[in-house]
């Protein structure tokens, strides 16, 4: 069975069901669990399939060991999408494949599901921070893996009904304060009080036994193209899905000074930012845009 059928077998005839996520107040026991996790999954019995799925999931959770050749950093899918992108409020994608293909107003047309996740591997996790010559494509391994665990995570789910739990992690539209009055000052003292246990003082993650916060700024983050490197953005992550054991403790202007200050800081270039928005303007919170 190839990604494509899984898809469309995984997303037809569902009906509205309780949400499978872990709970946005986490504490220390469900912190790391993984409601869904297709290595202990027994009804997997296709092995071609299975295979994939497992690298998929491999490939999320632990991206820069699984796919060093497409991360051009520290960063895995799951340090943003906590959970294996199964909690609440921290880029949940359980039964979002059923969406896709969505238009994507940075790209100015409609994506599919595996355009997405090339995105992700271009910007966030920084492929581009290795050179141009190989960069991901729709048929790459890596991505038809990845794709293949998000179908897996959309199984059941109607298709073109988002989700309960999508697009949950933004901060209200009358809660954001224009760029330009945010102070990266305060942005850094928040940071230092609230966030620095964990990143590191130089936002590049402390070590606290076999685990390790991904790297905020600096040559192993996510590139200057990336979703996380717009304040309103990473804003609303911060503010629903931080601190990580104590989400949703800032508030809305705290969420903004904190992600203010950490764009305020050097990532990598992401080389076709001239590309984007075709025929739009520039969010006011872009401001890696126009830097060159």
């Amino acid at each position: 069975m190839t990604v494509a059928c899984l898809a469309v077998a995984a997303c037809s005839g569902a009906g509205a069901r309780r949400s499978p996520l872990i709970s946005e107040k986490t504490t220390m026991v469900t912190a790391w669990q993984v409601p869904l996790d297709p290595t202990r999954d027994p009804g997997l019995t296709d092995a071609r399939m299975t295979e994939q799925i497992k690298l998929g999931y491999r490939i999320f959770t632990n991206t820069p060991h699984e796919a060093p050749h497409l991360t051009g950093g520290g960063v895995a899918c799951a340090n943003c999408h906590l959970n294996a992108g199964q909690r609440e409020r921290a880029l949940p994608l359980v039964g979002i494949t059923g969406m896709f293909p969505e238009f994507n107003n940075r790209a100015a047309r409609l994506i599919s599901l595996q355009d997405r996740v090339v995105d992700c591997f271009l910007r966030s996790e920084n492929a581009t921070g290795r050179g141009t010559d190989a960069l991901p494509a729709p048929d790459s391994k890596e991505v038809l893996a990845v794709t293949a665990y998000l179908t897996w995570l959309g199984r059941g789910y109607a298709v073109g009904a988002n989700p309960s739990w999508r697009n949950k992690n933004a901060i209200a539209a009358d809660k954001l304060i224009p760029v330009a009055k945010l102070d990266v000052d305060a942005g850094s003292a928040l940071y230092s009080e609230r966030c620095a246990s964990c990143h590191g003082q130089d936002g590049q993650g402390v070590q606290i036994g076999d685990k390790k916060a991904g790297p905020l700024w600096g040559d192993g983050s996510w590139n200057d193209g990336a979703g996380a490197s717009r304040v309103y953005t990473l804003a609303g992550i911060i503010r629903y899905s931080m601190p990580y054991l104590n989400p949703g403790s800032l508030t809305d202007e705290e969420a903004q000074q904190v992600a203010r200050f950490i764009t305020s800081k050097p990532r990598p270039r992401y080389p076709f930012k001239s590309r984007d928005y075709a025929g739009s303007k520039v969010p006011p919170d872009a401001v890696y845009y126009g830097q060159e």
